[in-house]
């Protein structure tokens, strides 16, 4: 659902331009200068209001995070977190992005986030499913070799269907499992928001890792 604007939403995304960055396209090939390392670079497109990625920088500062959100009123929220929390190892990026390879140059990421993506039930709109064979192909191009795809949904059709895209493309199946926090599984440990309200509905997780 889209959020409303919020009030002094631009002027409050300028007082945190630290840890914004306005033109993506700009850092093409360059993103390891935004973080002033050579840290490997994840990123979670749909990243909400960053729950998931703020505790993925704060347990692992050995990492560069980016996190992609569309609905500028939401990743204020995310900003005003980051910056509460002092953390150096976190950008986000304001917009939806089409094609990736706009964004990111080869084999410049290390691992990809989908987590509780739009479905997109009806069939007519497969190919908007952000683990549609056409969106795969282009994380392949920007993620290095041995890099990772991870997908957690609590719709079941977008599980199966991520699943039987990831095989489709030649992407190797790590772990994969109907239920997240009945397992064992890592991915478990650190949650989104989505993730924490489905829990509470008793919703099962559904979560697939895989790898280039």
């Amino acid at each position: 659902m889209r959020q409303r604007k919020v009030k002094n939403e631009e002027e409050r995304l300028e007082a945190l331009s630290v840890c914004f960055i306005k033109n993506p396209e700009a850092q093409k090939g360059r993103w390891q200068e935004a973080f002033g390392n050579s840290k490997p670079i994840f990123i979670e497109i749909g990243c909400g209001k960053g729950q998931f990625l703020i505790d993925k920088a704060k347990h692992h500062p050995e990492i560069n995070y980016i996190g992609v959100e569309g609905q500028g009123s939401v990743i204020l929220r995310a900003l005003e977190k980051v910056q509460s929390g002092e953390l150096f190892n976190i950008l986000f990026v304001n917009t939806y992005i089409r094609d990736i390879e706009d964004v990111f140059g080869p084999a410049e990421l290390s691992g990809v986030y989908l987590n509780f993506s739009d479905p997109w039930p009806k069939e007519r709109h497969a190919k908007r499913r952000l683990a549609h064979s056409s969106y795969l192909e282009g994380y392949k191009k920007v993620l290095k070799q041995g890099s990772t795809i991870e997908v957690k949904t609590d719709n079941d059709e977008l599980f199966q269907f991520a699943v039987e895209e990831f095989k489709a493309s030649g992407l190797e199946i790590l772990e994969q499992t109907e239920d997240l926090h009945g397992s064992q599984l890592e991915a478990r440990l650190i949650t989104t928001e989505y993730e924490d309200k489905f829990r509470e509905q008793g919703k099962p997780i559904f979560f697939c890792k895989s790898q280039t």
